[in-house]
């Protein structure tokens, strides 16, 4: 356990994140932009990306491609948030300051994932 704590911590938060896509999929499913596609397969596989990387980032082998995979990943979840700003139902009644607040958020966990590259 040579890594910082915090890069545990990140990898559990995708874990759990990424499990509640098995244990809760119809909450994802609302937030999908209509543009998309297959809404069921993207939460499952996006589901899957989240468990895969927060797995991948406790093994120093994959650690680097897991960070950039993740930074790729919100940087692509951009959109569902950005979908949650311009779509009543999508928002599913949490109030525009706290779907404003959840940009600047996601850039800041790109950030904490960038700050463990070595």
């Amino acid at each position: 356990m040579s890594e910082p704590i915090g890069l545990y911590i990140m990898a559990v938060m995708y874990i759990l994140a990424g499990v509640m896509h098995f244990i809760k999929p119809k909450i994802y499913l609302p937030i999908m932009p209509k543009y998309l596609p297959n809404h069921k397969a993207l939460v499952f596989w996006s589901g899957i990306a989240e468990i895969l990387l927060g797995v991948s980032l406790c093994i120093a082998i994959l650690k680097v491609i897991s960070i950039y995979g993740i930074i790729a990943m919100l940087a692509v979840f951009l959109m569902v948030h950005f979908y949650m700003l311009s779509n009543e139902k999508a928002a599913a009644g949490i109030p525009k300051w706290i779907l404003l607040l959840r940009i600047p958020l996601q850039f800041g966990l790109m950030y904490w994932a960038w700050m463990y590259l070595n």
